[in-house]
C-alpha cells in the first residue's frame, strides 16, 4: 500500500538522521566532558558527515514531498476509498428506502385485511392474508438488505477515514524527520566550516622569493609640491599559479637631520587595468587591484607619489613587497622588502615680479607624467636602478648610493624607523593575507 511505503520511508529517515547528528556534533558541542574523551574528527570525517547529512536531508525532503502527495490524494473526494465509501452509502440509502417501502406495504396489506367486511368471501379473506404474508416477507428481506448495506457503508467510510488519518500521520512524521535532517545538516555544515576555518587560521604562510616586485621611475630627488609617476611590476616566477596577489607599498621621509618625520606629507596612490580609478594607499599599505597571476606572468601597477609643497628638504624612501593567497587556504610572499630611496627638495619660493625663477638644474622639471630631479645638476639617475636597495625585515639598511655623508646618515636614520613600520605591516599582511 502506498501509505505504508511513505511511512516506511519516513521512519527510515527519522532513524538515520539522529545517527548523523551524533556523528557530527560531539567535537563541537558545548556539553560537559564525558568519562571517555572523544577524539576530534578529522576534516575528511567532517566532510563525509556533511555529505551524509546532506543526503539524509535530500531523502527526507523527497519523503515529505511524496507524503504530501499521498495526503492530498487521501483527502480528495475522488480518492478510490472515498468513492467506494460514497457508493456504499448510496447503496445503504437505497436499501433503507426499499425497507421503508416494504414496511409500508405490510402496513397497507394489514389495513386491507382489517377492512374486509363481514360479507367478504373466504377467497377474498385468503387473498388479503396472503398479501400480508408476502408483504412481511418482502419487508424482512429489505430489512436484511439494509442491515448489510449499512455495514458495508460503515466499513467503507471507516477505511476512507483510516486512510486519511494514516496520510496525516505519515506527513507529520516526515515533517519531523525533515526538521531533524535539517538540524543535522546545519550542524554538519557548521562543524565543517569551523574546521576549515581553523585549518586556514593554523596554516602558516610560506616564503616565496619567486614573487618579485620592481619599482621603476624613482628619481634621485623629488621637489616638494609635485607628483611623480612610478610603475610597480609584480612578477610570478614561482612556477605555480597564484589565485590572488596583493602588493604593499609604504613611504617614509624625514628632514635633513633625520630626526623629524614627514610621512604625512607624502601621498601614494595606485591604479591598475582592472581597477583604473586612482586609489589612495591607506594605513593598511594595501594594493589589491592585481588579482590572480599565472606562473610566469606579471602585472603592472601605476603609482603616483605626491609630496606636499610644505614638505621640508630631506630624504625619503619607498618600501615595496608582495604576497599571495590561494582559494585552498595556502599563502605566502617574498620575505624581502625592496627599498627605493630619494631626496626631497624644498619647493622654491618665486621672487617678487617673476612668474617662475626655478632653476631646472637644481630643483628638477615638473611634467604631466611626473617629476625628475638632480642632486647636483648632472641629470636624473637611471629609473629605479641606482636607488633600489632590497632589504629584509630583519636585516641592516643597504647603502643609499649618495655621495653626501649627511643625507646618507639622515636617510639611514629615517629608514631605520620605516623598516620597523614596514616589518609591522608585513607581519600584519601575513596574518590577514589568507582572506582571498
Amino acid at each position: 500500500m502506498k501509505i505504508r511505503r511513505i511511512l516506511a520511508t519516513a521512519v527510515a529517515v527519522a532513524v538515520t538522521t539522529p545517527a548523523v547528528l551524533l556523528s557530527v556534533t560531539p567535537a563541537f558541542a558545548d556539553s560537559a566532558p564525558t568519562a571517555q574523551t572523544q577524539a576530534k574528527p578529522t576534516l575528511e570525517e567532517l566532510e563525509k558527515a556533511a555529505a551524509e547529512a546532506q543526503e539524509a536531508y535530500d531523502k527526507a525532503l523527497a519523503a515529505k514531498t511524496a507524503a504530501y502527495g499521498v495526503l492530498e490524494e487521501a483527502l480528495s473526494d475522488t480518492a478510490p476509498l472515498a468513492l467506494a465509501a460514497k457508493a456504499a452509502k448510496t447503496a445503504a440509502d437505497e436499501a433503507g428506502a426499499a425497507k421503508t417501502a416494504a414496511d409500508q406495504a405490510v402496513t397497507d396489506a394489514k389495513a386491507a385485511l382489517d377492512a374486509l367486511p363481514e360479507t367478504a368471501t373466504e377467497e377474498e379473506r385468503t387473498a388479503a392474508e396472503t398479501a400480508v404474508t408476502g408483504a412481511e416477507a418482502t419487508a424482512a428481506t429489505a430489512a436484511a438488505d439494509k442491515t448489510a448495506a449499512d455495514a458495508k457503508a460503515k466499513e467503507a467510510d471507516t477505511a476512507s477515514d483510516d486512510a486519511r488519518v494514516a496520510a496525516v500521520r505519515a506527513y507529520s512524521l516526515v515533517q519531523k524527520a525533515l526538521a531533524d535532517a535539517l538540524d543535522a545538516k546545519t550542524a554538519a555544515d557548521d562543524a565543517l566550516a569551523k574546521a576549515r576555518e581553523e585549518e586556514n587560521e593554523n596554516q602558516d604562510c610560506v616564503a616565496e622569493p619567486g614573487l618579485t616586485t620592481v619599482l621603476t621611475g624613482v628619481p634621485d630627488s623629488i621637489t616638494a609640491g609635485t607628483t611623480t609617476a612610478l610603475t610597480l611590476r609584480v612578477s610570478n616566477r614561482s612556477g605555480k599559479a597564484m589565485d590572488n596577489v596583493l602588493a604593499h607599498a609604504f613611504t617614509h621621509a624625514t628632514d635633513t637631520s633625520g630626526l623629524k618625520e614627514t610621512d604625512k606629507l607624502l601621498h601614494l596612490q595606485w591604479s591598475t587595468v582592472s581597477s583604473p580609478k586612482w586609489h589612495s594607499i591607506g594605513g593598511d599599505h594595501l594594493i589589491n587591484g592585481i588579482g590572480p597571476l599565472k606562473a610566469g606572468a606579471h602585472a603592472d601597477v601605476k603609482l603616483r607619489l605626491t609630496i606636499d609643497a610644505s614638505a621640508p628638504a630631506g630624504n625619503g624612501a619607498a618600501f615595496i613587497s608582495a604576497d599571495y593567497a590561494n582559494e585552498n587556504g595556502s599563502c605566502g610572499g617574498n620575505p624581502d622588502i625592496a627599498m627605493y630611496d630619494f631626496g626631497v627638495v624644498k619647493a622654491a619660493k618665486p621672487k617678487p615680479g617673476k612668474t617662475d625663477d626655478t632653476d631646472p638644474g637644481k630643483t628638477g622639471t615638473t611634467g604631466t607624467t611626473g617629476t625628475t630631479g638632480t642632486s647636483g645638476g648632472s641629470g636624473p639617475s637611471a629609473q629605479g636602478t641606482a636607488s633600489s636597495n632590497p632589504v629584509t625585515t630583519g636585516g641592516s639598511l643597504a647603502s643609499t648610493g649618495s655621495s653626501s655623508t649627511t643625507p646618507q646618515l639622515a636617510l639611514a636614520s629615517g629608514a631605520a624607523v620605516a623598516l620597523g613600520a614596514a616589518a609591522m605591516f608585513t607581519v600584519r599582511r601575513r596574518r590577514t593575507g589568507s582572506q582571498v
